[in-house]
């Protein structure tokens, strides 16, 4: 099963590209993935100049590759669903060189550069209408059910 789930925040600005044979759109980016670590082993690795997280390459197909790069910028926070692709490559020098990316199915935005998501302590307020199909609290809607009467 090849299949990832990751999340992290775009080192800079996707590329969009179309394909010029279909017109399909590509977006690509790179996602920085925290390293998981202690506070202070993250700190000991700053530091000395050690990396804290993974620089993934990711693509992106059709219209969520046109949301992307409407959508997401440097900093962006996003949660990629998708599977892993190698490859290779010659450099104009023969040098044989090997990638690893991925190829996203879904991209789900979570939350911008500089904002505080819900989970991180920002209230959200929902729009009044949505209970307007609640019935008051005053109306016991809930009756007690015998033991005899469960099917199970």
């Amino acid at each position: 099963m090849n299949n990832v789930v990751l999340i992290g925040r775009l080192v800079r600005d996707p590329e969009l590209r179309f394909i010029p044979s279909s017109g399909m759109a590509v977006a690509k980016f790179t996602l920085a993935v925290d390293r998981e670590m202690s506070r202070d082993k993250k700190q000991e690795a700053a530091s000395q100049g050690k990396q804290t997280a993974d620089f993934i390459g990711i693509t992106v197909f059709g219209k969520q590759a046109e949301n992307c790069a409407n959508y997401l910028t440097k900093g962006s926070q996003c949660a990629v669903h998708g599977r892993i692709s190698t490859g290779s490559y010659t450099t104009q020098t023969g040098e044989k060189r090997y990638t690893t990316d991925i190829i996203a199915d879904r991209v789900e935005f979570i939350g911008g550069k500089g904002q505080s998501s819900p989970q991180q302590g920002r209230p959200v307020q929902p729009d009044s209408s949505f209970f307007g199909d609640f019935p008051d609290e005053d109306n016991d809607i809930f009756q007690p059910v015998d033991d005899e009467d469960i099917p199970f």
